[in-house]
Order: C-alpha cells, then sequence, then structure tokens
C-alpha cells in the first residue's frame, strides 16, 4: 500500500507518470501518465480499494486544456488577482493562472492524490500554488476568491448541478467564472457566455475521439444554475 502521507504520494506519482507538455498548453508541463488504465489498476490495488474512480490527477483532459490555454492566451483575466482552481486535478489550470500573473491560486480537490501531483507540478513549472481537500460544495466559496475556474465538471449530473449553483452563488457575489467544457452530457450552454472555442487533441482512451471541440464559458451575472 502507497503511504498515506504527501511524500508517499509523490513517489508513487513520478514512478507512474513521466513529464510531458500537454498538446494545447506546450508552455505548461505536468506528470502525466500515458495510458489511464494501468495507473488505474495500480492506484487500486496500492490503495486496497477497487472501483475507484478514473486518477484525474494522471491526464490532462480537454475542458482543463482549453481553459489553460485561455488564461495564458488572456493573461488579465487573472493578473494581479486570487484564483480558485475548482476541481483541480493535476493543477494545470491553476499553474496556468499563475503564468498569468495571478497573486496566488488555490488549487481544491477532494483526491488526497491531487495535493502531491499539484506539488510535482507547480515545481516542475516553477511556481506554487496552495491546496485543499476539503469539500468546498460544503459552504459557499471564499470571500476572497475573485476567479475561480473550474474544468470538466459536467461528467455526471448530481455533481453537475451541485457545482453549477456553487458556482452560481459565487458569481452574485462578484467573483468571476470560467468553465472548460468539451461539451460534456451535462453542461447547461443555456445563459453562458461562450468566450472561445478550441480544438484539443485527446486520445480515444480518455474520451470519444481523437479531437475534441472544446469551450471557455463564462458565467454572467445574474447567472441561476
Amino acid at each position: 500500500m502507497i503511504p498515506a502521507t504527501p511524500l508517499g504520494r509523490r513517489d508513487f506519482i513520478a514512478a507512474n507518470t513521466r513529464l510531458q507538455r500537454p498538446p494545447h498548453v506546450a508552455e505548461i508541463e505536468l506528470h502525466l501518465a500515458d495510458e489511464i488504465t494501468p495507473i488505474w489498476k495500480l492506484t487500486e490495488e496500492a490503495l486496497e480499494e477497487i472501483g475507484l474512480p478514473p486518477p484525474f490527477w494522471a491526464f490532462a483532459w480537454a475542458g482543463g486544456q482549453a481553459l489553460a490555454r485561455y488564461l495564458i492566451d488572456n493573461p488579465k483575466i487573472v493578473a494581479g488577482k486570487r484564483v480558485i482552481d475548482f476541481a483541480a486535478g493535476s493543477g494545470m489550470v491553476g499553474i496556468a493562472a499563475m503564468k498569468a500573473g495571478a497573486r496566488d491560486v488555490l488549487c481544491a480537490d477532494i483526491d488526497a492524490y491531487c495535493e502531491a501531483a499539484v506539488a510535482l507540478n507547480a515545481r516542475a513549472n516553477g511556481v506554487t500554488c496552495a491546496f485543499t481537500d476539503c469539500d468546498l460544495l460544503e459552504a459557499p466559496a471564499p470571500a476572497w476568491a475573485e476567479v475561480i475556474l473550474a474544468g470538466d465538471i459536467c461528467y455526471e449530473k448530481p455533481l453537475a448541478e451541485r457545482v453549477l449553483a456553487w458556482l452560481a452563488a459565487a458569481r452574485t457575489r462578484g467573483a468571476v467564472v470560467l468553465i472548460g467544457d468539451p461539451g460534456r452530457s451535462y453542461f447547461p450552454r443555456a445563459g453562458l457566455e461562450k468566450l472561445a472555442e478550441y480544438q484539443v487533441p485527446t486520445t480515444r482512451e480518455l474520451e470519444d475521439m481523437a479531437v475534441k471541440k472544446t469551450s471557455v464559458w463564462a458565467l454572467p451575472s445574474g447567472y441561476e444554475a
């Protein structure tokens, strides 16, 4: 079993991934797995638990790549701002925000392995991101959050509804909210503002096609989930 410590998790990630540049965000290096099945099985075996969700931290998902690309190309969105990377996974979006000049970034994910992944990936890119494994959905978004970024959050209906309601409440309180989504089944396009659209290279192992049309959306003022 993997030691239940950040160091043990970092050793596991370093041993089972390699530094790669996501195809749509070549400015960033991440510790990524080449295939999903081997590392998924290794994670289940190490934790002695079958039926775990995929190790989202080991891959550069399309929505996150689009959002990271948008931030790097439009740094004014986050420059000097305090930012939350919600459901951070690898930390790719938070790292992009730091590279774009964010004042600071909190990467949030309930998977404890993400803490190790974010630390390794932030160090590889010469930035620092804070991390929390608290479920932010249990309370309103922190009042200090000026920008909230969320990629690939709409793959399950109950979660999508819960997250969108939380993001809408944050938008009402004044936070800028951006979402990266590659056409997930439960993403509600109605009422949102499309900021950009990209053709993001991915793999059929992760998605249903090799290139995903992926968009970045903003929640407008007054948006209701």
